[in-house]
């Protein structure tokens, strides 16, 4: 039976060392580079080929993430950056952008990829895409059931999460960091604005929702159901926290191992509540077993560590704060009070008697000094426990099992082999004399080989055949078992493939276009009209019974819908595709379109999608103009979106179902603490979509645009009318 992986996150050495050690069968990791968690500490490439070494020895495969977006005058570093990790023997990389899969796949015909949770792989025809790139993997994204998951029968490895932060949105098609905050999600720099308070507005009128974090999700922990998982067809297990510290990533190592390893011998499957009271500790913002098995992911009281509950302030002065204690407390805990959000590390603890002390047991009141005025009577709570940190700094070092065979025979060198069961190597050492005084005995030998405390290994079994009466000295086999470890410790951390390298090419495309573009997104009748009245050259359409209604045109095209568990057939049909499965659906017998959802931003994922009959792509619009122009020296069958509201961010997550019952909405917004507006659009999926706050209007840049080849111009309307879409049009047409 082939077991489950146990995939652990490393941030650092001291959290490589938690997650080897405490039983993880692979750790994934980024460099200073092309991560997903660019604000992780994360390696310089000399630490990046020791841990992989440090991994290698013990036995646990590497896998580097460079799943972030690569932008044009990126790719020849991008290269040479994977080209230093096949070099150094990683096990696999995980990679997002479809455009630099293909490239790595050509370049490096037998690297190892995985296709990150980035490229929104959430159903079969996206497993089947990156299946036809040559993936090997795929990590699915966190919106999928365990049901679904079940139903997939395709001939890749499947990997989930099963433990740490969620996303609210679908991985890769956040938009909301780089809109509001600058920073890209798809490069590593989420800002976390779901993690940001805001308030509710249905028809323009605020309501009161008790909690302010209206996008924060709990902590997704899925040990109380890890049975029907194993149970499942899913070959890794996941863990998240590569910005966590390295007791979490050990200590959740740590009980997943032993929960996994019982399964295999059949053992009942359980955690004690100190266990989970530890998980608690380290770090919790509540727990849900997630999506994964139909259990409510939100959290909107706080974005924070939660910790346990450990007490209540009883009474307050300006210097002092007083608290009945329900668990121990001790000095360098760190403790929050709830309701007024405040943290603090115990540096002075005193008794009732107001003496100082180290630790006060529950059950009695404590003294702390007042030193971040807290005001009033709170819940208190323990966000740091400080005798479990320094209990998971002192973990049990892996030790791997080796064999010895040796052989002892009169007037030959003598044979000593090791064995890991995989490697067997054999060296000679000294030529066996007849022994004149005392003679070697299997003891002395034995005691010999077991000489290896200071190394992984240790000798399960220690095969010894030798003649009577003869003489070794102990240093020459001391000697060579040394030098049998040091070969082994490089047998075990060298590559196994040699590494293999090709050429690339990239096509040019540049239509001789005889005129400029001006496209539409619509998403009303009346917006629809205004189109066809007005003359766009093409019409997006966002509702399938207006599209049917209005096929019959030419320019008319329909925006297929950006998550899909069962397509609706389609056939010699005009379509604006959201995601990787629609393409791999809909490419041998429809007109596709490629829209900004599938994050395009370089050349060659526009020369794969060529290949999968995109007609044309629509360019991410974390893009800027330079970069743009880096494209359309080879590409100019390409689209901007010059004017309207992009959307920010999709969610399974129903946000309207929670707060309303309300019959007819005529508006629902969330707004941020500067006064900013997002629209909320619910569709028939129940999916949430939220609309950026701020409209796209970079009308006055067309000529720029004109000059470089862009031909492609699009609006995307949100709730403008007749006249409001008119106006826009011929603003427009004004430069255009």
């Amino acid at each position: 039976m082939k077991k489950i992986e146990l995939l652990s996150p490393v941030g650092n050495m001291d959290m490589l060392y938690q997650a080897i050690h405490n039983g993880a069968d692979a750790v994934y990791l980024a460099g200073k580079n092309y991560g997903a968690r660019k604000f992780a500490n994360n390696f310089t490439d000399e630490e990046l080929i020791n841990a992989i070494n440090y991994s290698h020895l013990y036995g646990v495969l590497v896998y580097v993430t460079i799943n972030t977006l690569i932008y044009e005058e990126k790719i020849e570093n991008f290269i040479n950056y994977v080209e230093f990790l096949h070099k150094n023997n990683v096990d696999a990389v995980i990679m997002q952008d479809i455009g630099m899969i293909k490239l790595v796949r050509e370049k490096f015909p037998n690297l190892v990829i995985h296709a990150s949770t980035q490229t929104h792989t959430h159903n079969k025809e996206c497993i089947n895409l990156f299946k036809s790139l040559g993936c090997k993997r795929v990590v699915l994204a966190r919106e999928m059931s365990l049901d679904e998951i079940k139903k997939i029968d395709e001939d890749i490895e499947i990997e989930v999460f099963v433990y740490g932060a969620l996303c609210v949105c679908y991985s890769g098609c956040c938009l909301m960091s780089s809109l509001n905050g600058g920073r890209s999600a798809n490069r590593g720099e989420c800002v976390g604005s779901c993690r940001l308070p805001y308030k509710l507005l249905i028809n323009n009128k605020y309501i009161d929702t008790e909690d302010n974090y209206l996008l924060s999700t709990k902590e997704l922990n899925t040990l109380n159901n890890l049975e029907a998982i194993l149970n499942s067809n899913i070959d890794s297990l996941k863990i998240e926290g590569r910005m966590k510290s390295p007791y979490y990533v050990g200590y959740v190592t740590k009980l997943f191992r032993t929960l996994i390893d019982k399964y295999y011998n059949k053992e009942e499957l359980s955690l004690t509540k100190k266990e989970l009271k530890n998980l608690k500790k380290l770090y919790n913002r509540k727990f849900t077993s997630g999506y994964l098995f139909g259990d409510n992911i939100m959290n909107p009281e706080s974005p924070n560590h939660q910790g346990i509950p450990i007490g209540m302030v009883t009474k307050i002065t300006p210097q002092k704060i007083y608290i009945n204690l329900t668990e121990d407390l001790s000095m360098e805990d760190g403790i929050r009070f709830k309701k007024q959000n405040k943290g603090m590390i115990i540096n002075k603890l005193y008794n009732k008697n107001n003496l100082l002390v180290k630790e006060i047991s529950k059950g009695n009141t404590c003294i702390i000094d007042n030193k971040i005025n807290i005001k009033s009577k709170d819940i208190v709570l323990k966000t740091i426990d400080k005798k479990l940190i320094n209990s998971l700094e002192n973990y049990n070092k892996k030790r791997i099992e080796v064999s010895f065979k040796a052989e002892f025979k009169l007037n030959k060198k003598f044979k000593l082999t090791i064995s890991d069961g995989i490697n067997n190597i054999t060296e000679y050492g000294q030529i066996v004399e007849h022994a004149i005084n005392n003679s070697i005995t299997k003891d002395n030998i034995t005691k010999s080989l077991n000489k290896l405390g200071n190394t992984p290994f240790i000798a399960n079994n220690i095969d010894i055949s030798m003649d009577n009466n003869i003489f070794v000295g102990l240093k020459s086999i001391n000697e060579t078992r040394r030098k049998l470890v040091d070969k082994l410790i490089e047998k075990r951390i060298e590559g196994n493939e040699k590494i293999l390298t090709k050429d690339y090419n990239i096509t040019n495309n540049i239509n001789n276009y005889q005129k400029f573009f001006l496209n539409i997104l619509v998403r009303t009748e009346e917006q629809l009209k205004c189109a066809i009245d007005n003359n766009l050259d093409n019409i997006y359409i966002t509702d399938y019974k207006l599209y049917n209604k209005y096929k019959h045109l030419d320019n008319i095209y329909y925006r297929c819908s950006r998550v899909n568990n069962k397509y609706k057939e389609m056939n010699q049909e005009k379509l604006l595709v959201c995601e990787p499965g629609s393409i791999y659906k809909y490419k041998d017998n429809n007109i596709l379109i490629a829209d900004y959802f599938l994050n395009i931003t370089n050349s060659h994922t526009i020369n794969y999608l060529e290949t999968l009959n995109i007609s044309r792509v629509t360019l991410s619009p974390e893009l800027n103009y330079s970069r743009i122009k880096a494209i359309t020296k080879t590409k100019n069958n390409v689209e901007i979106i010059i004017y309207g509201r992009l959307e920010s961010m999709i969610m399974k997550y129903n946000l309207k179902n929670k707060y309303t019952s309300i019959a007819k909405i005529n508006s629902l917004e969330i707004e941020d603490t500067k006064h900013k507006k997002y629209p909320i659009i619910t569709d028939e999926k129940n999916l949430t979509h939220i609309l950026d706050g701020e409209i796209v209007n970079n009308i006055k840049d067309i000529n720029n645009y004109k000059q470089i080849g862009i031909y492609h111009y699009r609006i995307e309307l949100f709730n403008e009318n007749y006249s409001q879409t008119k106006n826009i049009i011929n603003n427009i047409k004004k430069v255009l």
